[in-house]
């Protein structure tokens, strides 16, 4: 990453193939990468140019491409072309009769995902989820929650980012430092989470701890009073630098969560400036609204040198593709979730 450094961002794009428009956006803006969503993505021929159309505009092959590939509810690729892999849960619900099993199904799940994603040339998983649910807590989260609980989330989350790190895709821990006791979702309104520092230390901190080492982490849009009763995590330099950096102990990339959810104040460019003051290495802008991204990008720098060398260290995490039975892994993987009962139906909106 030698030269001027790209802008601190990653940017959505609006359909499966650019615009002339977007073209010469990203040509200009010259961010650091890109995410996919399920408007982007309508068949393997298709998603693979997008992805190196996406590259070529801001002319560095190597350039981040992101994707939400939890399974569940939260899959961007779906049938008929893609697998649908199971929601997070259903490893947790294993793994309280059966750690060892539950461990494995979540490390061939995340394999097979890998295997998934790097066919397409997206490099980036926005998973596991190590979010702690916590009774009274809004199901946005839910089954999407690496475990039930902190030591699961820690033991389960570690086979998810492992699975996909031998699969040459980084993990991205997420919601640091915890979404489990939010009240409402953060796509919609700001959470507020009242619970003191020691019930935060003792359960939602506890899989990120465990998980520190791990290449990128994305920050929760939630208020923790007991930490800064003014701003919510991603815009806090109190819950950033204090908690994230210092209490937990995470020095690796640091992406804010999209900034275009609804529980966050301000313009797209006052957002992206609070994101990046408060010590964020780079902010998330998903929608694909060019105006939007353009306000965005005005109010972006480039990467600072400490967010350059975290990037440069994840991606020396990044294991080389190693010989893969995927059909061996299906196998097992099914065998393994063979014992649970059906998954209950979960009507909760997939988030963005």
């Amino acid at each position: 990453m030698g030269g001027r450094p790209p802008r601190a961002i990653v940017f959505g794009c609006g359909g499966p193939a650019l615009t002339v428009a977007e073209r010469r956006f990203f040509a200009g803006a010259d961010p650091l990468g890109f995410i996919l969503f399920a408007r982007n993505c309508l068949d393997p021929q298709q998603v693979r140019a997008l992805v190196q159309e996406l590259r070529a505009a801001v002319g560095r092959d190597a350039a981040p491409v992101l994707i939400d590939q939890e399974g569940g509810r939260v899959a961007r690729l779906r049938p008929p072309h893609w697998r649908v892999a199971p929601a997070a849960s259903r490893f947790s619900d294993l793994a309280r009769g059966d750690a060892a099993a539950g461990q494995e199904a979540a490390w061939l799940n995340a394999r097979l995902l890998a295997d998934e994603l790097a066919a397409l040339g997206i490099t980036v998983d926005c998973a596991p989820v190590l979010d702690v649910p916590q009774p009274g807590g809004h199901p946005v989260i839910g089954d999407r929650a690496a475990g039930d609980t902190a030591e699961r989330a820690a033991t389960l989350g570690r086979a998810w980012c492992e699975g996909l790190l031998a699969g040459g895709v980084l993990p991205v821990i997420k919601h640091i430092p915890g979404h489990g006791r939010a009240t409402v979702d953060s796509h919609a309104a700001l959470p507020v989470v009242d619970a003191d520092r020691p019930s935060l230390e003792s359960v939602d901190w506890v899989p990120f701890r465990a998980l520190a080492a791990m290449p990128w982490a994305m920050t929760a849009h939630v208020v923790y009073t007991a930490l800064d009763p003014e701003a919510p995590a991603t815009t806090s330099t109190k819950v950033i630098d204090g908690v994230i950096r210092r209490a937990i102990g995470f020095d690796g990339v640091l992406v804010s969560d999209d900034l275009c959810m609804g529980a966050l104040g301000g313009s797209v460019g006052e957002r992206v400036g609070a994101a990046l003051a408060a010590g964020c290495d780079i902010v998330l802008h998903c929608n694909g609204v060019l105006a939007e991204m353009e306000a965005a990008a005005a109010a972006c720098p480039g990467l600072t040198p400490a967010a350059r060398y975290r990037l440069e260290r994840a991606e020396a995490m990044r294991e080389p593709s190693q010989p893969f039975d995927r059909a061996a892994a299906l196998a097992r993987l099914d065998e393994l979730l063979a014992a649970l009962p059906e998954p209950r139906s979960v009507t909760t909106q997939q988030p963005a």
